[in-house]
């Protein structure tokens, strides 16, 4: 099982491990912004540097939650019809295909979009009854790092520290 993220192809590369595995290397940069790290490993790549052997490790990981809005059941009834119609509306469209023989049908497509908004909105009130108003709130939810270290095989720490000090003063010679 290959475990995506974020900041991942989805591929295996070859040599990397299967399981979680701590980082090795030594540190040759540290950066406050991921933007900042991948800038600096660009900028090695762009130098033919061997940047098979570079890691970016988010350290001091911290789970940043920002809130979007207040809540009210206008809001989560609304919603809920909405996501319950498109949904809805995508399962009419499948039945109305295959439902007949002589072409499109429109009644599945209609059955389907007000099923769904009933159910959407019943589900949507259901979940926010049952918080009994302790979360008013809607929010969305982000991993962050306090910084970003770059990590270098041992090999090629030296060199690539060298480049990326020489991107720190603004030459790329």
């Amino acid at each position: 099982m290959i475990v995506t993220g974020p900041f991942s192809s989805g591929r295996q590369a070859a040599g990397q491990p299967r399981l979680p595995t701590p980082p090795t290397g030594w540190p040759i940069g540290s950066y406050g912004t991921y933007e900042e790290a991948q800038r600096a490993v660009d900028h090695l790549a762009d130098n033919d540097f061997a940047v098979q052997d570079v890691t970016i490790v988010g350290v001091d990981l911290m789970l940043v939650e920002r809130v979007i809005g207040r809540l009210s059941w206008g809001k989560v009834l609304g919603t809920g019809a909405l996501s319950g119609a498109w949904f809805g509306l995508f399962v009419g469209l499948l039945l109305g295909l295959f439902s007949s023989a002589d072409g499109m049908s429109y009644a599945p497509v209609l059955v389907g979009l007000v099923a769904g908004v009933l159910f959407g909105v019943v589900f949507a009130a259901t979940s926010y009854a049952s918080t009994r108003g302790r979360r008013d709130f809607s929010s969305s939810s982000q991993l962050v790092a306090g910084r970003y270290d770059v990590l270098c095989q041992p090999r090629n720490a030296e060199q690539g520290r060298d480049l990326l000090a020489r991107l720190a003063m603004g030459s790329s010679g």
